[in-house]
């Protein structure tokens, strides 16, 4: 070939992972990302005319500085961890479920049932935990559908997930404009629970930020201690070596997409009886998708998404508040969100990947232009 032309066999910028990265490089990496995204937001809260300095401290205050505000900080933390618990094995074994979302939903609104229609049959303790199996139970199989279908004829689970997601919300639409409207109006809206149907409160917050850090723990040991967990990481690095060591890869699939779609279901199960106590088409709230942020930045480590979700629930109810004192606007507070969210992430792509750029000598033409 040419030398005039050896330049295309190598391109400008390759990225490689990396497997040598120290881990007090990585931890700056991840502390400078923080403060460009502080001082990039802080750029966009000046260009609103405010004191960025004001603002992130106000932000500190509004989710912290009180009980009230704490509460709601944790509130805002317990579905998000619980549902980043609920998708990393999925993710662990590279089945990239997006549909923790639609989960949720399918979860809260199976608990949502027999909160609405059975809490004059059933004592307060029972309803509980008929309704905690409930969306357990519909959580898993709106989860295990996808997976048997990838599992069986090996469709895409990307978006097979994300279009179940649609489905089980305008269900939810179904039911809030129909069969469960709140008897005695037109507007659209389901009736709140009966204090039987809600969670109780443990320093202000309901139970369920204690079962989501139980489970943190259960699922630590489970993907790192136990014979399942073992073979999820197998599967996730080659489907061809689970093969081979004699693993039922369909087996494991279909079991650890019901596994995730039952955490999912209890989430849900939460923020209807712990929460919100009633269910809408925003009960779900994203939360599906920002939980993928935390259990990415926690690189699957249950113990370090405590701490993820911590971060960004504080983050929303600050932006919160921020709209608020600084009459910011809802649109501009997502920005300054979502700006410091995405330098979290950008600083993990340098933390697990580099860029290696064509060397110079190899993007400059020899001398006299063309040579044999």
């Amino acid at each position: 070939m040419d030398k005039a032309y050896k330049h295309h066999e190598e391109p400008l910028m390759r990225i490689t992972a990396r497997s040598d990265m120290p881990a007090g490089k990585a931890w700056i990496i991840r502390v400078l990302a923080i403060v460009f995204a502080l001082v990039v937001g802080g750029l966009v809260i000046l260009s609103l005319g405010h004191n960025p300095f004001s603002v992130y401290a106000d932000m500190l205050r509004g989710s912290l500085a009180t009980k009230t505000a704490r509460v709601e900080t944790v509130k805002i933390a317990v579905p998000l961890l619980g549902t980043a618990l609920a998708i990393t094995p999925a993710f662990k074994m590279k089945f990239w479920n997006i549909g923790a979302e639609g989960q949720i939903m399918a979860g809260a609104i199976a608990a949502s049932y027999f909160a609405l229609y059975w809490y004059k049959v059933l004592p307060g303790p029972l309803l509980i935990l008929v309704m905690l199996i409930a969306g357990a139970v519909a959580g898993g199989i709106w989860g295990v559908i996808p997976a048997i279908f990838k599992a069986k004829w090996g469709v895409n689970e990307t978006l097979f997930t994300l279009m179940f997601n649609y489905i089980i919300i305008g269900f939810e639409k179904y039911l809030q404009n129909g069969p469960w409207i709140k008897e005695g109006t037109t507007y659209p809206k389901i009736d709140m629970f009966d204090q039987a149907a809600r969670l109780p409160k443990v320093l202000g917050v309901h139970v369920g930020w204690i079962a989501v850090l139980v489970l943190t723990v259960v699922m630590f040991f489970y993907l790192k201690y136990t014979k399942q967990g073992y073979e999820i990481s197998v599967v996730g690095e080659s489907v061809r070596t689970a093969q081979y060591a004699g693993m039922n890869v369909k087996k494991v699939i279909i079991r650890t997409m019901i596994i995730s779609g039952v955490i999912s279901g209890i989430v849900g199960f939460l923020i209807v009886s712990g929460a919100d106590y009633t269910l809408n088409e925003n009960t779900s709230g994203g939360i599906g998708f920002t939980a993928i942020s935390v259990a990415w930045l926690a690189r699957l480590n249950p113990f370090v998404m405590i701490f993820i979700s911590a971060f960004l629930a504080i983050l929303s109810k600050g932006s919160n508040t921020i709209q608020t004192d600084f009459k910011i606007p809802a649109s501009a507070a997502g920005v300054l969100t979502g700006i410091i969210l995405l330098c979290m992430l950008g600083g993990e792509f340098f933390v697990n990947y580099k860029l290696i750029f064509r060397h110079k000598k190899h993007a400059e033409l020899p001398k006299g232009g063309e040579e044999a």
